[in-house]
C-alpha cells in the first residue's frame, strides 16, 4: 500500500475533529467525508473541514468502500460502537481517548483490532513531543528510579457557568478530569520510564456542584453536543483528582489533575528522579527539557541536528522555530498511516495502550470510591 493514497473519514464535527482533519491533510491522505449526529451537521462539518462530502449517518460513513481509515472523534460514550463497527468492516481506526468508558469495552476493541488485523491507534499525542522522546532516550542515565511526580492542570471549567458534554457522566463517562487528561500523564510516565503502575490510592473532588444544563463554548468550543436551554444539573464527575501510585518495581508516583486551576491552560508536567539524576518536561514549554545530575544541570533545547534519533526525526522545524501540539498530532497521524502502509514507527499508541489507560482509570475510580489502595489490572511487571 506504500503508493496508495489513503481514503479517510471523520466521525464527529467538533474541535477535535478539526484537529484530525488538519493532520489528515498534512499526512497527504484524502478526506472523503465527515459524519455527525444529523445529515445537516455532517454537511456543515464537511464544509468546515474541507472534506468531499457530509454523510447522512455514521453507518453510511463506515459503509463507504472508498474509506480506508475511520477517525472516531465523537463523545466518549459512542466510541465503543463506532470503533467496533469500523473494525468489523475492515477499516483501520484512529479513536479518540478514552478508547471506551469501561475497561471491558476497551478490551473488546483491542481484541477486535488484533483479530481483524486492522491498525488501531489512540491519540496519546504527547508522546510525539521531540523533547519527550529525548527524555525517554535519557531515562536510563538517571539510574535507579526513586520518585516520579507531576501534574496536569487546566482551567477551562473554572467558572460556575462553564459546562460541556464531558461533565455529563452518561456521555463522558464516570471519570472526567482523570480520564480526560490524567490518562495522558499516566500514559507518558509508563511509556517514558518503562515502569508499570501496579496499585493506586486516589481522591476526587467536585468543586463546582452545579453547572448549567446547556452547552457552552468552553475549552475552545470543544463541545458540540446539543444541550437543553435553561436550568442547571448536579455535577457527578470530578473537577480535581490526586493519585498516588506504586509501580511494579516499587517506585512511588504522584500526580495532581485539575480542570479548575486558574491560568493553567494545558500544563502537563512531570519529573522523574533517579539515583544519578533527574529529568523534567513541561508541555507549556515543550521546546526545552531540564536534565540534572549531581553538581550539574542542563537545559536541553529541541534541535533537529543533535540529540536522540527519535527527537531529531520529530523535530520537523529548525531549532528556535517553536513546535507544539499541532505538530505532535500531525506526527501521530502520519505514523499511523505509515504503519498502515507497512512501515515501522516507534512509540505508536495502539488500542492496547487505550485498554491499559482504561484499566488505570477504572482502578483510580474504584480507589476514589472506596478510599483504599486498589491493584491495577496488568500492572505487575
Amino acid at each position: 500500500m506504500s503508493n496508495i493514497e489513503l481514503g479517510v473519514a471523520i466521525a464527529g464535527p467538533g474541535m477535535i475533529g478539526a484537529v484530525h482533519a488538519r493532520a489528515v491533510r498534512m499526512a497527504g491522505a484524502h478526506l472523503r467525508g465527515v459524519a455527525a449526529a444529523s445529515p445537516i451537521a455532517g454537511v456543515e462539518a464537511a464544509r468546515r473541514f474541507g472534506a468531499a462530502r457530509g454523510y447522512d449517518s455514521f453507518d453510511h460513513l463506515i459503509a463507504d468502500p472508498s474509506v480506508d481509515v475511520v477517525h472516531v472523534c465523537t463523545p466518549n460514550s459512542s466510541h465503543r460502537d463506532l470503533a467496533l463497527a469500523a473494525l468489523e468492516a475492515g477499516k483501520h481506526v484512529i479513536c479518540e481517548k478514552p478508547l471506551a468508558t469501561k475497561a471491558s469495552d476497551a478490551r473488546l476493541l483491542a481484541d477486535t483490532a488484533r483479530r481483524t488485523g486492522c491498525v488501531a491507534t489512540v491519540p496519546f499525542v504527547y508522546r510525539f513531543h521531540p523533547m519527550v522522546r529525548e527524555a525517554r532516550a535519557r531515562v536510563s542515565a538517571l539510574g535507579r528510579l526513586q520518585l516520579i511526580h507531576g501534574s496536569y492542570l487546566q482551567d477551562w471549567l473554572l467558572g460556575a457557568d462553564d459546562t460541556n458534554w464531558r461533565v455529563d457522566a452518561t456521555v463522558g463517562g464516570a471519570s472526567r478530569a482523570f480520564a480526560d487528561i490524567g490518562s495522558h500523564w499516566c500514559d507518558l510516565i509508563e511509556w517514558v520510564t518503562g515502569e508499570r503502575l501496579s496499585s493506586v490510592v486516589a481522591s476526587f473532588d467536585t468543586t463546582v456542584a452545579q453547572r448549567p444544563d446547556q452547552e457552552r463554548q468552553s475549552c475552545a468550543s470543544c463541545g458540540t453536543a446539543e444541550g437543553h436551554a435553561g436550568g442547571s444539573i448536579a455535577v457527578k464527575t470530578e473537577d480535581v483528582a490526586a493519585a498516588t501510585f506504586k509501580t511494579g518495581s516499587g517506585v512511588l508516583v504522584n500526580v495532581t489533575v485539575s480542570q479548575v486551576s486558574a491560568g493553567r491552560k494545558n500544563r502537563l508536567w512531570f519529573e522523574i528522579d533517579g539515583a544519578n539524576g533527574s529529568v523534567v518536561f513541561d508541555q507549556e514549554d515543550p521546546e526545552r527539557l531540564w536534565f540534572a545530575r549531581e553538581g550539574r544541570t542542563e537545559l536541553l533545547v529541541r534541535d533537529p541536528n543533535v540529540g536522540s534519533p527519535e527527537q531529531r526525526r520529530l523535530a520537523t522545524l529548525p531549532a528556535g522555530h517553536a513546535q507544539g501540539y499541532a505538530q505532535c498530532f500531525e506526527a501521530f497521524v502520519a505514523d499511523t498511516y505509515a504503519t498502515i502502509r507497512g512501515e515501522q514507527r516507534d512509540g505508536l499508541p495502539t488500542f492496547d495502550d487505550g485498554l491499559r489507560s482504561a484499566q488505570i482509570v477504572e482502578a483510580v475510580l474504584e480507589s476514589s470510591r472506596t478510599n483504599s489502595w486498589i491493584s491495577i489490572n496488568g500492572g505487575h511487571q
